[in-house]
């Protein structure tokens, strides 16, 4: 009842920059927590970035500088800007978003489906 698409992924020479966004849709009472998280080939999911309903970031140290986490409330969507992106960018980026589907029941994370960002010459 509840989606995540993700869109914005491809390839992308080492230097240059992709925009992801993640558009929420369905039945939805309130989205607090918006982010990116990242699976490379062989490690674990990590923090990107989130973003919270009314503005304060949480990113991660290794990307500071170079990636940067917006929302637009209205659209329900989260944007990653990502620049001066560096091979070992190269990962599956996940959208995630912890969401209210009533008034009446707790927010709960979902996950999008994931979109492929590869960097390389």
């Amino acid at each position: 009842q509840v989606q995540l698409v993700e869109s914005g992924g491809g390839l992308v020479q080492p230097g240059g920059s992709l925009r992801l966004s993640c558009a929420a849709s369905g039945t939805i009472y309130e989205i607090n927590t918006m982010g990116w998280y990242r699976q490379a080939p062989g490690k674990e999911r990590e923090l990107v970035a989130t973003i919270s309903s009314s503005g304060s970031i949480t990113d991660a140290e290794s990307m500071k500088g170079r990636f940067t986490i917006s929302r637009d409330n209205a659209k329900m969507t989260v944007y990653l800007q990502m620049s001066s992106l560096k091979p070992e960018d190269t990962a599956v980026y996940y959208c995630y978003a912890t969401i209210a589907t009533s008034r009446v029941n707790w927010s709960r994370g979902y996950w999008g489906q994931g979109t492929q960002v590869t960097v390389s010459s």
